[in-house]
């Protein structure tokens, strides 16, 4: 019996078997019905799912899972192809359910009591191919009350967010890790459409000299600009 994954061959043998009867179809046009005898709307969809099947599965290094709002939109794996990194990439079928808002993200989540009372850097290295709204790490510190520290660069420039195609760029987060913290959770995420890859993520240590992220986003020295007097930050 065959299945979607037959459907190429299933188009052939129908266009063989009208043609018997002197009903001429285009292979295109076989292609649709055979799609449609499959629940799919049309080959594209079909080609799509056939396309995913025959990809390696969704696998991940141990450790690290998939979330965010919107998972199922997207596929997450390793990619071996380019040096053991991880992928996240839209689903080519659901391009048209993807709205700006929408992302997945690969994270981890670890004890907080080995890092209590130290400055931790996390850094890890990302490249884009067509995100659309972008693509970043992110670092959440969690108490019993829930979230005390977060970051994901998105208010940052220039070391926020990576959008468009770009090529291996480092982005890091820095916090002090305060005594009352139970958790850390820490990724990526691709906002929008298109790729990313990441690799290269640590977790150490760092001394005084390197300045910590606030958590709260950007925080200037001093009350700046208040009449909004000075141009756009770009």
């Amino acid at each position: 019996m065959h299945s979607f994954m037959d459907a190429k061959l299933m188009a052939k043998l129908l266009r063989q078997a009208l043609a018997e009867r002197s009903i001429e179809i285009t292979h295109s046009d076989s292609l649709e019905l055979v799609s449609r005898q499959f629940g799919m709307a049309n080959w594209n969809m079909l080609s799509a799912r056939i396309d995913r099947a025959s990809s390696p599965a969704e696998t991940l290094p141990d450790g690290w899972f998939k979330a965010g709002k919107s998972p199922h939109l997207y596929d997450t794996r390793i990619d071996h192809e380019n040096g053991s990194t991880v992928l996240i990439s839209a689903k080519p079928e659901m391009r048209h359910d993807i709205r700006g808002d929408d992302f997945c993200t690969v994270m981890q989540s670890v004890d907080a009591e080995p890092f209590k009372g130290q400055r931790i850097r996390l850094a890890g290295e990302l490249r884009t191919e067509d995100a659309g709204t972008g693509v970043t790490i992110w670092f959440r510190v969690d108490g019993a009350k829930g979230t005390l520290l977060f970051d994901n660069l998105e208010l940052r420039r220039p070391e926020g967010p990576l959008v468009g195609t770009q090529s291996w760029n480092e982005r890091s987060v820095v916090f002090d890790i305060p005594e009352e913290a139970l958790s850390l959770h820490y990724g990526f995420f691709l906002k929008g459409a298109g790729k990313c890859w990441s690799r290269k993520f640590s977790l150490i240590e760092v001394d005084g000299s390197v300045p910590t992220n606030s958590g709260k986003g950007p925080v200037l020295p001093r009350p700046t600009n208040l009449d909004f007097g000075q141009g756009a930050a770009n």
